[in-house]
């Protein structure tokens, strides 16, 4: 059972020593966070990182905000027992649901999370319609209402929540007919109404990326936000003196809740990377290695 059994969250945050050797965290429903991951690791190629796919629990999008921010929650504390010195919650869903909760809840622990890069959309767009592709939980957040009631009020902004897309990234689909399809249904309806940029809203779209350049054609802008979070991230261990000495060799751990063989076949599919991820087990709210 975890060291933290019988704390509070807030006694968990007050308990972590910030060391600048300490890796960094990283955590999704599944492997969405990879595209975040990338970006941190070409700006940051010294440092250590511990990423952990929640897939037992894949996808958040259809789930409450109070199950992902349980989930959530005890994903925080099992990276903490670990060392954690920076979190990436590198899930929009996630983000929407849990961030502000987890900043209360975690007070000393710096938190780096995923905002839907409307803002620059609305700034950039020539045609005033924007496209949004996200999860319905990341819709329904205050965040994204927030941001776009503040950057957005002169811009017709279109959103799809593309069901079953997540889905078929998991499973390293991401040049199906089927994923091709759920694209096209998105996108078409907004490539009539003049949209000029899309915005990805959720981290698993990246990867299909191509797939969707190849339906909006050279005219339409996409836009990742996953640079931009991974530059957060340099800022946040540079201010608070965190960064690693080492300019390179930093290693990746995998973790996942699901099937170790899975994500591993997964990472090899989408990624090209091979490593043989650990098992994680959820125990009465708690994450233990198995």
């Amino acid at each position: 059972m975890s060291q933290f059994d019988a704390i509070t969250p807030r006694e968990v945050s007050s308990m972590v020593a910030q060391d600048h050797q300490g890796p960094i965290g990283v955590f999704d429903s599944g492997v969405g966070g990879l595209t975040v991951l990338g970006e941190i690791r070409r700006r940051l190629p010294g440092e250590d990182i511990l990423y952990l796919a929640d897939q037992a629990h894949v996808p958040y999008g259809p789930r409450s905000k109070a199950q992902v921010k349980g989930f959530s929650e005890g994903i925080v504390q099992f990276l903490l027992g670990r060392g954690a010195k920076l979190i990436v919650v590198a899930c929009n869903t996630a983000s929407a649901a849990a961030l502000s909760f987890l900043r209360r809840n975690f007070p000393e622990v710096p938190f780096v999370g995923m905002e839907p890069a409307v803002k620059p959309a609305a700034e950039r767009t020539v045609s005033g319609v924007v496209g949004v592709l996200a999860t319905p939980a990341t819709f329904q957040g205050e965040l994204y209402h927030r941001t776009v009631e503040r950057f957005a009020r002169d811009v017709t902004v279109l959103q799809h929540t593309c069901p079953g897309l997540v889905e078929e990234i998991e499973l390293g689909r991401i040049r199906s007919q089927g994923t091709r399809d759920i694209l096209e249904g998105a996108l078409e309806p907004m490539l009539n109404r003049g949209v000029d940029k899309i915005v990805l809203g959720c981290t698993h779209y990246p990867f299909v990326i191509p797939v969707i350049k190849g339906i909006v054609g050279p005219e339409v802008q996409v836009i990742d936000p996953a640079p931009a979070v991974a530059r957060q991230v340099v800022r946040m261990l540079e201010e608070r003196e965190l960064c690693r000495e080492r300019r390179r060799g930093g290693r990746v751990t995998y973790l996942t809740s699901g099937d170790p063989a899975e994500l591993g076949q997964v990472l090899t599919n989408l990624t090209g990377a091979e490593s043989r991820p650990a098992a994680l087990s959820w125990m009465g709210g708690e994450l233990v290695l198995e």
